[in-house]
């Protein structure tokens, strides 16, 4: 899928694909989308997750298939004539999800997706990430990488890198964290605190991050506060490519080493990246590989 919207830089602007599964409307980010395809149905394969409708090899790459229905509770398709793929990329992995029907694209602000309080989604525990009212309908923008790494836990957060980094002395730089999900801020800061990173603050989207980054700078106390940003892309109301923008584009506040860490990372969007002045990028499932850009940045700035 070739979308515009991909070419342009710190808009806090996206695409959802919005699609039905059951009755219900839901969305995904069209920067994960690679393709839509009729639904054919896909080879089983034995002793797998429930929620793995099986493999399909369009062209030359086999896929795995996860049955939304089944992974939501919700009813299988009455028609499976109408039913689609979502073949999606993200975390360096191509997987399809089984939908009922797809809706359409829309253009949306980063600013208008509600963010769903603790009734909807506890810590760690919802699928939701986001939620958008369009004309007379709610969508729900799904956790689509909660979902995947669920099914398969090796491709989620690589934890267990941080081990391999062997001995580590503490570093007391204040590092701010923007990330909205519960669970991967606990587990970066964790990484983080576990690799000598002691002083690290999180907060739950870029909009938040950049209020906290402006009442530093206008007390006069930015050095001491924040020293290195770690952003994820996907947030509401503000995504962290608005983020970065915001600070590369402010003459005090660009020398902050910026560094990207979101499941979106591939080459389009690391083009994206470079743009808007990233000291580094890097993909989610990769924690070793954080650590290490931090230590070089950290090193650099010393």
């Amino acid at each position: 899928m070739e979308t515009g919207i991909l070419l342009e830089s710190g808009t806090n602007e996206l695409e959802i694909l919005e699609f039905k599964v059951g009755n219900n409307y839901y969305g995904i980010n069209v920067a994960k989308v690679k393709e839509i395809l009729p639904y054919t149905k896909p080879t089983p394969i034995p002793n797998s997750h429930e929620c793995i409708e099986g493999i399909f090899m369009p062209r030359d790459l086999i896929i795995s298939v996860i049955d939304l229905a089944k992974n939501l509770r919700l009813s299988n398709s009455d028609n499976l004539n109408s039913d689609m793929y979502i073949v999606t990329n993200f975390n360096k992995i191509h997987t399809a999800f089984h939908v009922h029907s797809v809706v359409g694209i829309h253009r949306v602000s980063w600013a208008d997706i509600i963010t769903p309080d603790d009734t909807i989604s506890s810590a760690g525990s919802g699928v939701a990430t986001g939620i958008i009212k369009l004309e007379d309908r709610l969508i729900i923008i799904l956790d689509f990488e909660k979902i995947v790494s669920e099914i398969s836990p090796e491709t989620g957060l690589k934890v267990s890198d941080i081990d391999k980094l062997g001995a580590r002395t503490r570093n007391n730089i204040p590092i701010l964290i923007a990330e909205d999900s519960p669970l991967l801020s606990k587990l970066i800061t964790e990484c983080l605190v576990k690799a000598g990173y002691t002083n690290v603050t999180v907060k739950q989207n870029g909009q938040e991050a950049w209020d906290t980054i402006k009442e530093y700078h206008k007390k006069g106390s930015l050095e001491g506060e924040i020293e290195l940003v770690i952003t994820d892309i996907e947030m509401p109301q503000m995504d962290g490519h608005r983020l970065t923008k915001l600070i590369k584009d402010e003459p005090d506040l660009r020398h902050i080493p910026v560094v990207i860490f979101s499941s979106l990372v591939n080459d389009e969007m690391k083009r994206k990246g470079e743009l808007l002045g990233a000291d580094a990028q890097l993909s989610k499932p990769e924690i070793g590989q954080l650590v290490r850009a931090v230590d070089e940045l950290v090193k650099l700035s010393n």
